[in-house]
């Protein structure tokens, strides 16, 4: 006998039509959301590790060497006429420091 008909039978006719959808949120949790959350603490751990010496590019494409850190603020330094900018940590995109050059 066909596996799928067995389960079927031995499932109730309610739970066999509702089972379709508990199989999609699951996969939309898994391929979307998963992801998105580990992408999310993966940025987190990276604002929490900045250190000043840190060069970083913000969300704008803004490229530059950490000065100081604030509570929720970032002192840049940005070439080529060494002007200070202060961004929000939030708006720091990536750290482009080689740590292959310490």
């Amino acid at each position: 006998m066909n596996p799928t008909l067995l389960l079927a039978a031995a499932l109730p006719p309610g739970l066999v039509s509702f089972l379709p959808f508990v199989v999609i949120i699951a996969v939309f949790y898994l391929l979307l959301i998963r992801p998105n959350q580990n992408k999310q603490k993966q940025w987190q751990q990276m604002l929490s590790n900045l250190k000043p010496g840190d060069k970083v590019t913000t969300s704008g494409g803004i490229r530059g060497v950490i000065m100081s850190i604030k509570d929720d603020a970032i002192q840049l330094r940005v070439p080529p006429d060494n002007i200070k900018l202060e961004v929000v940590k939030s708006a720091i995109a990536s750290v482009t420091t080689d740590e292959a050059a310490k």
